[in-house]
Protein backbone atom coordinates (compact mmCIF):
# COMPACT_ATOMS: atom_id res chain seq x y z
CA UNK A 1 0.00 0.00 0.00
CA UNK A 2 1.23 3.55 -0.54
CA UNK A 3 1.49 5.27 1.84
CA UNK A 4 1.75 9.66 2.37
CA UNK A 5 4.22 12.03 3.90
CA UNK A 6 4.47 15.19 5.27
CA UNK A 7 7.86 16.94 5.65
CA UNK A 8 8.61 19.15 8.26
CA UNK A 9 9.96 22.77 6.87
CA UNK A 10 13.20 23.34 7.03
CA UNK A 11 15.38 26.77 6.70
CA UNK A 12 18.65 26.55 5.46
CA UNK A 13 20.57 28.77 7.76
CA UNK A 14 19.76 25.65 10.13
CA UNK A 15 21.59 23.55 8.17
CA UNK A 16 19.34 20.31 9.81
CA UNK A 17 18.33 17.79 7.48
CA UNK A 18 14.65 17.38 7.69
CA UNK A 19 13.10 13.70 8.23
CA UNK A 20 9.26 13.51 6.32
CA UNK A 21 6.71 11.78 9.17
CA UNK A 22 5.32 8.71 7.08
CA UNK A 23 1.54 7.46 8.18
CA UNK A 24 2.06 3.68 6.86
CA UNK A 25 3.74 1.17 9.07
CA UNK A 26 7.25 1.72 9.27
CA UNK A 27 7.63 -2.35 7.97
CA UNK A 28 6.53 -1.61 4.57
CA UNK A 29 8.82 -2.58 1.75
CA UNK A 30 10.41 0.04 -0.16
CA UNK A 31 9.04 0.47 -3.52
CA UNK A 32 12.54 0.50 -5.53
CA UNK A 33 11.84 2.77 -8.21
CA UNK A 34 14.61 5.08 -8.88
CA UNK A 35 13.58 8.90 -8.02
CA UNK A 36 11.86 7.18 -4.95
CA UNK A 37 13.73 8.08 -2.00
CA UNK A 38 11.44 7.61 0.89
CA UNK A 39 10.04 4.25 -0.65
CA UNK A 40 5.96 5.05 -0.63
CA UNK A 41 5.71 4.35 -4.22
CA UNK A 42 5.47 7.75 -5.25
CA UNK A 43 8.91 9.53 -7.16
CA UNK A 44 10.48 12.59 -5.87
CA UNK A 45 11.88 15.48 -7.02
CA UNK A 46 15.44 16.82 -6.52
CA UNK A 47 16.13 20.63 -7.50
CA UNK A 48 19.54 21.85 -7.40
CA UNK A 49 19.89 25.58 -6.60
CA UNK A 50 23.78 25.53 -6.34
CA UNK A 51 24.77 29.25 -6.22
CA UNK A 52 22.64 29.29 -2.75
CA UNK A 53 23.88 31.47 0.23
CA UNK A 54 24.54 29.28 3.03
CA UNK A 55 25.23 30.48 6.40
CA UNK A 56 26.46 33.55 4.83
CA UNK A 57 29.10 31.32 2.46
CA UNK A 58 28.18 32.77 -1.40
CA UNK A 59 27.95 29.83 -4.03
CA UNK A 60 28.17 26.73 -1.23
CA UNK A 61 24.71 25.36 -3.12
CA UNK A 62 21.86 23.81 -1.83
CA UNK A 63 19.50 20.52 -3.70
CA UNK A 64 15.40 20.89 -2.31
CA UNK A 65 13.70 17.85 -2.21
CA UNK A 66 10.04 17.91 -2.91
CA UNK A 67 8.43 14.48 -2.03
CA UNK A 68 5.93 13.22 -3.98
CA UNK A 69 2.36 12.05 -2.78
CA UNK A 70 -1.69 11.40 -4.75
CA UNK A 71 -1.72 15.11 -5.34
CA UNK A 72 1.80 15.40 -6.91
CA UNK A 73 4.54 17.72 -4.99
CA UNK A 74 4.21 20.82 -2.73
CA UNK A 75 6.78 23.66 -1.62
CA UNK A 76 5.92 22.50 2.06
CA UNK A 77 6.10 18.82 1.76
CA UNK A 78 9.88 19.43 1.12
CA UNK A 79 13.48 19.00 2.77
CA UNK A 80 16.71 20.94 2.19
CA UNK A 81 20.01 19.26 1.52
CA UNK A 82 23.05 21.36 2.35
CA UNK A 83 26.58 20.33 3.40
CA UNK A 84 25.89 21.69 6.80
CA UNK A 85 23.08 19.59 7.79
CA UNK A 86 23.06 17.08 9.63
CA UNK A 87 24.52 13.74 8.49
CA UNK A 88 25.74 15.51 5.38
CA UNK A 89 29.77 15.09 4.33
CA UNK A 90 31.53 18.37 5.06
CA UNK A 91 30.94 21.96 5.25
CA UNK A 92 28.75 24.75 3.30
CA UNK A 93 31.76 26.69 1.88
CA UNK A 94 31.80 29.71 -0.51
CA UNK A 95 32.43 28.61 -4.16
CA UNK A 96 31.67 24.65 -3.93
CA UNK A 97 28.71 24.68 -5.59
CA UNK A 98 26.86 21.68 -4.34
CA UNK A 99 23.96 20.80 -6.50
CA UNK A 100 25.41 21.96 -9.39
CA UNK A 101 25.28 18.05 -10.96
CA UNK A 102 22.54 15.68 -9.53
CA UNK A 103 21.96 11.83 -9.91
CA UNK A 104 19.98 9.31 -8.09
CA UNK A 105 19.55 5.40 -8.28
CA UNK A 106 19.72 2.96 -5.53
CA UNK A 107 23.24 2.46 -4.75
CA UNK A 108 23.32 -0.01 -1.48
CA UNK A 109 20.46 -2.68 -2.44
CA UNK A 110 17.94 -1.87 0.15
CA UNK A 111 15.20 -0.73 -2.02
CA UNK A 112 15.09 3.17 -1.74
CA UNK A 113 16.49 5.28 -4.24
CA UNK A 114 19.68 7.43 -2.82
CA UNK A 115 20.27 11.30 -4.21
CA UNK A 116 23.51 11.87 -5.51
CA UNK A 117 25.20 15.39 -5.15
CA UNK A 118 28.11 17.07 -6.68
CA UNK A 119 29.80 19.56 -5.38
CA UNK A 120 32.70 20.20 -8.36
CA UNK A 121 33.85 23.78 -6.83
CA UNK A 122 34.79 22.05 -3.51
CA UNK A 123 38.65 23.06 -2.70
CA UNK A 124 40.08 19.38 -1.35
CA UNK A 125 43.11 20.25 0.87
CA UNK A 126 45.58 22.38 -1.27
CA UNK A 127 43.43 21.39 -4.31
CA UNK A 128 41.23 24.32 -5.09
CA UNK A 129 38.37 23.51 -7.07
CA UNK A 130 38.90 19.57 -6.56
CA UNK A 131 35.42 18.71 -6.24
CA UNK A 132 34.09 16.23 -4.28
CA UNK A 133 30.53 14.14 -4.92
CA UNK A 134 27.84 12.84 -2.24
CA UNK A 135 25.63 10.36 -1.88
CA UNK A 136 22.75 11.25 0.40
CA UNK A 137 20.77 7.73 1.34
CA UNK A 138 17.46 7.05 0.65
CA UNK A 139 15.16 5.39 3.89
CA UNK A 140 11.48 5.18 5.26
CA UNK A 141 11.98 8.45 6.55
CA UNK A 142 13.31 9.75 3.45
CA UNK A 143 16.85 11.51 2.86
CA UNK A 144 18.85 11.10 5.59
CA UNK A 145 23.10 11.11 6.51
CA UNK A 146 25.18 10.85 3.29
CA UNK A 147 28.52 9.67 2.28
CA UNK A 148 31.95 11.14 0.48
CA UNK A 149 32.63 9.95 -2.37
CA UNK A 150 36.43 11.18 -3.17
CA UNK A 151 38.39 12.01 -6.35
CA UNK A 152 40.70 8.88 -7.14
CA UNK A 153 42.80 11.37 -9.48
CA UNK A 154 43.29 14.64 -7.64
CA UNK A 155 46.19 15.63 -9.98
CA UNK A 156 44.75 14.49 -13.40
CA UNK A 157 41.97 16.82 -13.19
CA UNK A 158 39.51 19.58 -11.59
CA UNK A 159 36.13 20.03 -10.80
CA UNK A 160 35.04 16.14 -9.59
CA UNK A 161 31.66 15.82 -9.36
CA UNK A 162 30.58 18.51 -12.05
CA UNK A 163 28.69 15.70 -14.15
CA UNK A 164 27.18 12.41 -12.62
CA UNK A 165 25.09 9.11 -13.83
CA UNK A 166 23.60 5.94 -12.14
CA UNK A 167 23.06 2.47 -13.78
CA UNK A 168 23.75 -1.16 -13.78
CA UNK A 169 26.92 -1.06 -16.48
CA UNK A 170 28.09 -4.80 -15.63
CA UNK A 171 24.79 -6.15 -15.15
CA UNK A 172 25.23 -7.66 -12.37
CA UNK A 173 22.47 -6.22 -10.45
CA UNK A 174 23.95 -3.58 -8.60
CA UNK A 175 24.19 -0.21 -9.29
CA UNK A 176 27.71 1.94 -10.77
CA UNK A 177 28.22 5.29 -10.22
CA UNK A 178 29.92 7.18 -13.00
CA UNK A 179 31.54 10.48 -12.24
CA UNK A 180 32.79 13.01 -14.49
CA UNK A 181 35.09 15.97 -14.07
CA UNK A 182 37.26 18.25 -16.18
CA UNK A 183 39.38 15.90 -17.34
CA UNK A 184 39.09 12.94 -20.20
CA UNK A 185 38.76 10.08 -17.61
CA UNK A 186 35.07 9.27 -15.68
CA UNK A 187 35.59 7.30 -12.81
CA UNK A 188 33.07 4.41 -12.27
CA UNK A 189 32.08 3.45 -8.81
CA UNK A 190 31.06 -0.21 -8.54
CA UNK A 191 28.14 -1.93 -7.59
CA UNK A 192 27.65 -2.56 -3.95
CA UNK A 193 27.86 0.20 -2.21
CA UNK A 194 27.30 0.46 1.67
CA UNK A 195 26.77 3.21 4.00
CA UNK A 196 30.38 3.41 5.96
CA UNK A 197 32.84 2.35 2.50
CA UNK A 198 30.92 3.51 -0.60
CA UNK A 199 32.12 1.52 -3.52
CA UNK A 200 33.05 -2.09 -4.05
CA UNK A 201 35.82 -0.88 -6.26
CA UNK A 202 36.66 1.59 -8.96
CA UNK A 203 38.08 1.96 -12.23
CA UNK A 204 39.04 4.36 -14.90
CA UNK A 205 37.28 4.66 -18.19
CA UNK A 206 39.47 7.04 -20.39
CA UNK A 207 36.85 8.52 -22.47
CA UNK A 208 36.82 9.73 -26.17
CA UNK A 209 36.65 13.68 -24.69
CA UNK A 210 40.56 13.42 -24.97
CA UNK A 211 43.20 15.91 -23.34
CA UNK A 212 42.98 19.60 -24.50
CA UNK A 213 39.84 20.87 -23.20
CA UNK A 214 39.03 22.07 -20.04
CA UNK A 215 35.34 20.97 -20.26
CA UNK A 216 35.54 17.18 -20.04
CA UNK A 217 32.35 15.12 -19.41
CA UNK A 218 30.01 17.96 -19.00
CA UNK A 219 27.25 15.75 -18.74
CA UNK A 220 26.24 12.04 -18.02
CA UNK A 221 23.17 9.88 -18.70
CA UNK A 222 22.56 6.44 -18.38
CA UNK A 223 20.43 3.96 -20.31
CA UNK A 224 20.01 0.48 -21.74
CA UNK A 225 20.71 0.89 -25.71
CA UNK A 226 20.55 -2.11 -26.88
CA UNK A 227 18.87 -4.39 -24.78
CA UNK A 228 21.42 -6.52 -23.09
CA UNK A 229 20.35 -5.92 -19.48
CA UNK A 230 23.12 -3.85 -19.15
CA UNK A 231 23.26 -0.32 -18.74
CA UNK A 232 25.34 1.82 -21.42
CA UNK A 233 27.22 5.30 -20.75
CA UNK A 234 26.31 8.24 -22.69
CA UNK A 235 29.35 11.08 -22.09
CA UNK A 236 28.58 14.82 -23.43
CA UNK A 237 31.72 16.78 -24.00
CA UNK A 238 34.52 17.66 -26.55
CA UNK A 239 35.06 14.50 -28.91
CA UNK A 240 39.10 14.15 -30.00
CA UNK A 241 39.16 11.90 -33.08
CA UNK A 242 42.74 12.44 -33.42
CA UNK A 243 45.09 15.19 -32.83
CA UNK A 244 44.00 17.84 -35.08
CA UNK A 245 40.32 17.14 -34.96
CA UNK A 246 37.56 18.64 -31.97
CA UNK A 247 33.73 18.86 -32.12
CA UNK A 248 30.89 18.55 -29.59
CA UNK A 249 29.68 15.33 -29.55
CA UNK A 250 27.50 12.84 -27.58
CA UNK A 251 29.81 9.59 -26.75
CA UNK A 252 28.40 6.38 -26.00
CA UNK A 253 29.98 3.30 -24.13
CA UNK A 254 28.08 0.13 -24.42
CA UNK A 255 28.11 -1.27 -20.88
CA UNK A 256 28.93 -5.69 -20.51
CA UNK A 257 30.32 -7.78 -17.61
CA UNK A 258 34.06 -6.81 -18.42
CA UNK A 259 33.43 -2.76 -18.84
CA UNK A 260 32.33 -0.09 -20.74
CA UNK A 261 33.72 0.18 -24.50
CA UNK A 262 33.18 3.25 -26.81
CA UNK A 263 30.83 2.26 -29.87
CA UNK A 264 29.91 5.71 -31.27
CA UNK A 265 30.07 9.52 -31.27
CA UNK A 266 26.96 11.34 -32.76
CA UNK A 267 28.75 14.38 -33.59
CA UNK A 268 27.46 18.65 -33.02
CA UNK A 269 25.46 17.51 -29.82
CA UNK A 270 26.08 18.73 -25.95
CA UNK A 271 22.88 17.61 -24.02
CA UNK A 272 21.39 13.96 -24.38
CA UNK A 273 18.09 12.46 -22.88
CA UNK A 274 17.45 8.61 -22.66
CA UNK A 275 13.75 6.59 -23.11
CA UNK A 276 12.34 4.12 -25.70
CA UNK A 277 10.49 6.95 -28.06
CA UNK A 278 9.19 4.13 -30.61
CA UNK A 279 8.60 1.18 -28.34
CA UNK A 280 10.80 -1.04 -29.57
CA UNK A 281 12.18 -2.23 -25.94
CA UNK A 282 15.49 -0.24 -26.91
CA UNK A 283 16.25 2.63 -25.09
CA UNK A 284 16.57 5.41 -27.70
CA UNK A 285 18.72 9.17 -27.44
CA UNK A 286 17.65 12.60 -27.63
CA UNK A 287 20.41 14.70 -28.91
CA UNK A 288 20.68 18.64 -28.54
CA UNK A 289 22.72 21.17 -30.41
CA UNK A 290 21.37 24.36 -28.71
CA UNK A 291 23.70 26.56 -30.72
CA UNK A 292 22.13 26.29 -34.10
CA UNK A 293 19.92 24.30 -35.78
CA UNK A 294 18.74 23.30 -39.14
CA UNK A 295 20.20 27.04 -41.18
CA UNK A 296 23.55 26.68 -39.11
CA UNK A 297 23.48 29.75 -36.96
CA UNK A 298 19.81 29.43 -35.73
CA UNK A 299 17.86 28.32 -32.86
CA UNK A 300 19.13 25.11 -31.94
CA UNK A 301 17.92 21.93 -32.98
CA UNK A 302 17.51 18.65 -31.24
CA UNK A 303 17.89 14.91 -33.13
CA UNK A 304 16.69 11.09 -32.54
CA UNK A 305 19.04 8.28 -33.02
CA UNK A 306 17.34 4.70 -32.03
CA UNK A 307 18.67 1.65 -29.94
CA UNK A 308 19.15 -1.47 -31.57
CA UNK A 309 20.36 -4.80 -30.84
CA UNK A 310 23.77 -3.45 -32.47
CA UNK A 311 23.52 -0.25 -29.75
CA UNK A 312 22.97 3.22 -30.97
CA UNK A 313 22.38 3.99 -34.73
CA UNK A 314 24.57 6.68 -35.44
CA UNK A 315 22.54 8.24 -38.38
CA UNK A 316 20.00 10.60 -36.90
CA UNK A 317 16.44 8.65 -37.68
CA UNK A 318 15.05 12.30 -37.55
CA UNK A 319 15.87 16.15 -36.64
CA UNK A 320 13.30 18.44 -35.23
CA UNK A 321 13.87 22.52 -34.93
CA UNK A 322 11.26 25.40 -34.72
CA UNK A 323 11.01 25.54 -38.30
CA UNK A 324 9.89 21.96 -38.77
CA UNK A 325 6.21 21.75 -39.45
CA UNK A 326 3.90 21.83 -36.30
CA UNK A 327 6.51 22.85 -33.31
CA UNK A 328 5.45 26.68 -32.30
CA UNK A 329 7.58 29.36 -32.77
CA UNK A 330 10.08 30.03 -35.28
CA UNK A 331 13.95 29.06 -35.80
CA UNK A 332 15.54 31.81 -34.41
CA UNK A 333 19.48 33.24 -33.72
CA UNK A 334 19.88 32.09 -29.90
CA UNK A 335 16.57 30.61 -29.12
CA UNK A 336 18.85 27.82 -27.30
CA UNK A 337 16.08 24.88 -28.50
CA UNK A 338 17.57 21.81 -27.02
CA UNK A 339 19.65 23.33 -24.35
CA UNK A 340 17.14 21.32 -21.52
CA UNK A 341 16.17 17.68 -22.93
CA UNK A 342 13.77 14.90 -20.72
CA UNK A 343 12.02 11.29 -21.89
CA UNK A 344 9.05 10.15 -20.25
CA UNK A 345 5.07 8.57 -20.84
CA UNK A 346 3.23 11.94 -20.73
CA UNK A 347 -0.11 10.36 -21.88
CA UNK A 348 0.31 7.19 -20.58
CA UNK A 349 0.57 5.04 -24.22
CA UNK A 350 3.63 3.01 -23.17
CA UNK A 351 6.15 5.70 -25.62
CA UNK A 352 8.53 8.02 -24.25
CA UNK A 353 7.74 12.06 -24.60
CA UNK A 354 10.22 14.62 -25.27
CA UNK A 355 10.44 18.06 -23.46
CA UNK A 356 12.79 20.44 -24.87
CA UNK A 357 13.61 23.56 -23.57
CA UNK A 358 14.51 27.26 -25.26
CA UNK A 359 15.75 28.63 -22.57
CA UNK A 360 16.87 31.99 -24.31
CA UNK A 361 13.79 32.26 -26.19
CA UNK A 362 12.35 35.81 -26.73
CA UNK A 363 8.74 35.97 -26.76
CA UNK A 364 6.93 39.57 -27.78
CA UNK A 365 9.05 42.27 -26.16
CA UNK A 366 10.44 40.01 -23.40
CA UNK A 367 13.94 38.68 -24.01
CA UNK A 368 15.28 35.70 -22.88
CA UNK A 369 12.91 34.90 -21.08
CA UNK A 370 12.52 31.14 -21.88
CA UNK A 371 9.75 28.16 -22.94
CA UNK A 372 9.53 24.20 -23.11
CA UNK A 373 7.79 22.50 -26.16
CA UNK A 374 6.91 18.86 -25.22
CA UNK A 375 6.94 16.46 -28.35
CA UNK A 376 4.69 13.36 -28.72
CA UNK A 377 6.89 10.15 -28.59
CA UNK A 378 5.39 7.39 -31.68
CA UNK A 379 6.34 3.83 -33.07
CA UNK A 380 8.29 6.08 -35.46
CA UNK A 381 10.32 8.35 -33.45
CA UNK A 382 8.72 11.83 -32.26
CA UNK A 383 5.82 13.47 -33.89
CA UNK A 384 5.37 17.44 -33.98
CA UNK A 385 1.72 17.21 -34.89
CA UNK A 386 -0.17 18.33 -31.78
CA UNK A 387 3.16 19.57 -29.93
CA UNK A 388 2.44 22.20 -27.19
CA UNK A 389 4.96 25.18 -25.88
CA UNK A 390 4.66 26.58 -22.83
CA UNK A 391 5.89 29.57 -21.37
CA UNK A 392 5.09 32.05 -18.10
CA UNK A 393 2.47 33.38 -20.35
CA UNK A 394 0.66 30.25 -21.26
CA UNK A 395 -2.75 30.41 -19.71
CA UNK A 396 -2.97 28.51 -16.87
CA UNK A 397 0.91 28.65 -16.10
CA UNK A 398 1.90 30.60 -13.12
CA UNK A 399 3.57 33.71 -13.42
CA UNK A 400 4.46 36.10 -16.21
CA UNK A 401 7.13 36.27 -18.72
CA UNK A 402 10.02 38.78 -17.91
CA UNK A 403 13.30 39.54 -19.22
CA UNK A 404 16.12 37.13 -18.80
CA UNK A 405 13.83 34.25 -16.54
CA UNK A 406 15.45 31.48 -18.58
CA UNK A 407 12.47 29.69 -18.29
CA UNK A 408 13.44 25.66 -19.48
CA UNK A 409 17.04 26.09 -17.69
CA UNK A 410 16.59 22.32 -16.88
CA UNK A 411 13.67 20.40 -17.42
CA UNK A 412 12.51 16.45 -15.95
CA UNK A 413 9.48 13.99 -17.23
CA UNK A 414 8.67 12.06 -14.29
CA UNK A 415 4.91 10.41 -12.14
CA UNK A 416 5.16 12.45 -9.24
CA UNK A 417 1.60 12.04 -8.15
CA UNK A 418 1.70 8.03 -9.07
CA UNK A 419 -1.05 8.20 -12.03
CA UNK A 420 0.65 6.55 -14.62
CA UNK A 421 1.51 10.00 -16.80
CA UNK A 422 4.57 11.69 -16.69
CA UNK A 423 4.22 15.24 -14.94
CA UNK A 424 6.56 17.91 -16.36
CA UNK A 425 8.65 20.00 -14.27
CA UNK A 426 10.30 23.19 -15.59
CA UNK A 427 13.12 25.32 -13.81
CA UNK A 428 13.64 28.77 -14.36
CA UNK A 429 17.10 29.35 -12.63
CA UNK A 430 17.11 33.34 -13.25
CA UNK A 431 13.20 34.04 -12.15
CA UNK A 432 13.39 37.21 -10.32
CA UNK A 433 16.38 38.21 -10.67
CA UNK A 434 18.39 34.91 -10.09
CA UNK A 435 15.89 33.73 -6.96
CA UNK A 436 14.77 31.47 -9.11
CA UNK A 437 12.25 28.77 -9.18
CA UNK A 438 10.25 25.48 -9.80
CA UNK A 439 6.73 24.33 -11.91
CA UNK A 440 5.27 21.50 -11.98
CA UNK A 441 2.55 20.89 -14.72
CA UNK A 442 0.53 17.71 -14.73
CA UNK A 443 0.46 14.77 -17.56
CA UNK A 444 -2.28 13.45 -18.37
CA UNK A 445 -3.87 10.87 -21.30
CA UNK A 446 -4.29 14.01 -23.64
CA UNK A 447 -0.57 15.35 -22.85
CA UNK A 448 0.12 17.97 -20.70
CA UNK A 449 -1.85 20.10 -18.80
CA UNK A 450 -2.23 23.51 -17.12
CA UNK A 451 -4.94 22.75 -14.65
CA UNK A 452 -3.54 22.78 -11.03
CA UNK A 453 -0.33 24.18 -12.21
CA UNK A 454 1.89 24.74 -9.02
CA UNK A 455 5.11 27.12 -8.83
CA UNK A 456 7.48 28.23 -6.18
CA UNK A 457 10.10 30.29 -5.52
CA UNK A 458 13.49 29.80 -3.24
CA UNK A 459 12.71 31.64 -0.53
CA UNK A 460 9.19 29.88 -0.36
CA UNK A 461 11.36 26.29 0.18
CA UNK A 462 13.62 28.14 2.90
CA UNK A 463 16.84 28.92 0.72
CA UNK A 464 18.02 32.53 1.16
CA UNK A 465 17.93 34.27 -1.63
CA UNK A 466 20.79 36.15 -0.93
CA UNK A 467 22.62 36.90 -4.06
CA UNK A 468 20.43 34.56 -6.01
CA UNK A 469 20.67 31.11 -5.38
CA UNK A 470 19.51 30.78 -8.79
CA UNK A 471 16.71 27.04 -8.22
CA UNK A 472 16.21 25.18 -11.14
CA UNK A 473 19.43 24.87 -11.99
CA UNK A 474 19.52 21.29 -12.71
CA UNK A 475 16.63 18.95 -12.07
CA UNK A 476 16.20 14.59 -11.03
CA UNK A 477 13.52 12.95 -10.41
Amino acid sequence: MRKRTLLLATALTTGLLTVPLTTSPASAAPSGLQGDFNGDGYLDLATAAHNATVSGAKDAGAVVVNYGSSSGISATRRTVVTQNASGVPGTAEAGDFFGAALSSGDLNNDGYSDLVVGAPGEDVGDDTNGGTTVVIWGSAGGLSSGLSISDPNTSGHDWFGQSLAVGDFSGDGKNDLAVGSSGKDVWIHKGGFTKSAGAASRYKLTTAAQSGTEHGAESLDSGDLNGDGQDDLIVNGTYFPDSSHMYDATMVYLGSSSGLAFQAALESHKKAAVGDINGDGYDDLITGAYWGGSGGDLGGSISTHFGSPEGIRAAAAQTIDQSTPGVPGEDESSDYFGYALSLGDIDGDGLADAAVSADYESIGDDTLTGSVTVLRGTPTGLSADGSKTFHQDTAGVPGANEDNDHFGSAVQLSDLNGDGHADLSIGAQDENSGEGALWSLRGSSSGISTANALSFGASAVGLSTSRGPCLGSDIQG
